[in-house]
C-alpha cells in the first residue's frame, strides 16, 4: 500500500494523482495542528463528560449484566491493529459470529446505538493517538484482509470516531460507496473537509438513520468485497 498521503492520493479504481507543493505544506500543517488538537479536545471532552459517562456505566450495569465497556480489535493507520473502547450495547452473552441469530441489544444500547452515545469512550483511543475524532471509520481486521491495494488506502490516515462516509447514509450506502467517501475524505484532507463532516455528523446523528451495521449486514460487505477483489478464501 502506498503510504504517502501527503504527496499522493488514490481513487478507488486505483488511480493515482501527485499533489503539488502548496497542497503538499497545506496537507502537512493540518496535519500537524489536527493530530495535537485532537488530543487536548479528548482531554476535555473526558473531563467535560466525565459526569454523563458515569450515568451511562450505572444505567448500563443496572440494565444487564456485564462489563460497562466494550473493546473490539479494528484496524487503523496503516493497517495496525487497535482495540477500540465503546460502551457496551449487546447482551453478555451475543455472539457476533452467530449469523443465525440478530445481535441482542439491550434496552440502553439500543438508545445509546441511537444517539451515537456509545462512542465516548473512543476519546480514550485518540488520546492514545491511535484514533482522531475525524477519519474514516475503524473497521474490523476482516475488512483490511480482503480489500486490494486502493480500497486499503483509506487506512493511509488515523481514523475516526466520525467521517465522511457517516455523513453521507452510515449504514444504509453500500461499502464501495463507503470506501469512496472515505477516499474522497483524503483527497480533500483538510480543515474545511472537516468542518462539513462535523456539520453534517450532527444531522446524521440527530436523523439516527443507518446507526447501526448489524452483523449480517457485515457478512454481507465482507462477501461483497471479497466477490469484487476475486478472494476466495474464508475470513
Amino acid at each position: 500500500m502506498r503510504n504517502n498521503y501527503l504527496e499522493q492520493y488514490v481513487d478507488l479504481e486505483g488511480n493515482v494523482s501527485d499533489r503539488n507543493l502548496v497542497q503538499q505544506i497545506s496537507i502537512k500543517t493540518f496535519a500537524a495542528i489536527k493530530f495535537f488538537s485532537d488530543r487536548i479536545l479528548a482531554i476535555i471532552g473526558l473531563i467535560v463528560a466525565s459526569p454523563l459517562m458515569l450515568i451511562i456505566a450505572i444505567l448500563i450495569k443496572l440494565d444487564s449484566n456485564g462489563p460497562v465497556f466494550f473493546k473490539q480489535l479494528r484496524t487503523g493507520k496503516y493497517g495496525k491493529e487497535f482495540y477500540m473502547y465503546k460502551f457496551r450495547t449487546m447482551e453478555k452473552n451475543n455472539d457476533v459470529h452467530d449469523l443465525s441469530k440478530a445481535d441482542q441489544h439491550t434496552r440502553i444500547g439500543t438508545f445509546l446505538r441511537k444517539t451515537s452515545l456509545d462512542e465516548i469512550p473512543q476519546l480514550i483511543n485518540i488520546l492514545k493517538g491511535e484514533m482522531s475524532f475525524i477519519g474514516p471509520r475503524p473497521w474490523i481486521p476482516d475488512y483490511y484482509e480482503v480489500m486490494n491495494e486502493a480500497q486499503r488506502f483509506r487506512n493511509i490516515v488515523r481514523p475516526g470516531i466520525t467521517g465522511l462516509a457517516q455523513t453521507r447514509g452510515r449504514n444504509d450506502i453500500d461499502i464501495f460507496k463507503k470506501i469512496e467517501y472515505d477516499l474522497d475524505y483524503i483527497k480533500y484532507y483538510s480543515l474545511w473537509m472537516d468542518l462539513i463532516v462535523v456539520t453534517y455528523t450532527f444531522i446524521a446523528v440527530f436523523g439516527a438513520k443507518g446507526a447501526d451495521a448489524g452483523k449480517n449486514n457485515i457478512e454481507r460487505e465482507l462477501n461483497d468485497l471479497k466477490k469484487q477483489n476475486k478472494i476466495s478464501k474464508n475470513i
